[in-house]
């Protein structure tokens, strides 16, 4: 299996398909409330490797059948190491979609595949109740199924449509945690934490989350549809 050959893109009919599949998803509540879970682990997950990769020590991760989540971290309580991190929580299905419509573009379905295998896997080390642990291995014999046993085209819309799905369902979340503020609820949000961190008012901070999304959202339909 060579994960670095092109594959043939799928008829535009078929990626259209695919993001109408997302779309479907993404809007009913009573969908969504099941979908958002995985939505959830890229959240987590985005948090888990900016932390990593800024030096804090990852100690667990949990998962929530509310699709509610929780990273814990070690290290400083100020700097720039925990904004990134707390930052990377809400941009991480945007920008993951955003990647994987990178991949996609240049017909790389295969590898897609692969890695977002390996990222779930990397991921079920961290993670540290029985909730999170069923989630995240579902979402991966997933990917790992369909890589394995069935057909390159069968892939490729399976692809297509995950990535359809982190672009549009990055999109809600933020959303919906300005509803909850303007209700008063989540006082202990990202935005919030980040505002204390910084400075800066948590309305900043989710309008930089909505740019985020939406920014990542037209940029990576325009790969997917190659306009």
């Amino acid at each position: 299996m060579d994960l670095f050959s092109p594959q043939a893109a799928p008829a535009e009919w078929l990626v259209i398909a695919a993001a109408v599949a997302a779309l479907a998803v993404t809007v009913p509540r009573r969908v969504w409330l099941l979908a958002r879970n995985a939505i959830t682990i890229a959240h987590e997950g985005g948090h888990g490797i900016v932390a990593l990769a800024t030096g804090r020590r990852l100690e667990a991760i949990r998962l929530h059948s509310d699709t509610s989540g929780l990273t814990v971290t070690r290290g400083r309580p100020t700097g720039l190491g925990v904004v990134l991190t707390l930052a990377a929580g809400y941009t991480a299905a945007p920008l993951l979609g955003l990647g994987g419509a990178a991949l996609l573009g240049s017909g790389r379905v295969t590898l897609l595949l692969w890695v977002a295998t390996g990222l779930l896997l990397a991921m079920l080390v961290m993670v540290r109740n029985a909730y999170g642990i069923l989630t995240v291995l579902l979402t991966g014999a997933a990917f790992l199924l369909v890589s394995w046993l069935t057909a390159p085209e069968v892939q490729s819309v399976f692809a297509y449509a995950v990535v359809w799905f982190l672009l549009l369902g990055g999109v809600r979340p933020a959303f919906e945690l300005q509803a909850k503020r303007r209700h008063g609820g989540a006082p202990d949000s990202d935005a919030d934490q980040l505002s204390r961190l910084t400075h800066v008012h948590p309305g900043v901070w989710l309008l930089f989350f909505h740019t985020v999304s939406i920014s990542a959202l037209i940029g990576g339909g325009r790969w997917l549809l190659r306009f």
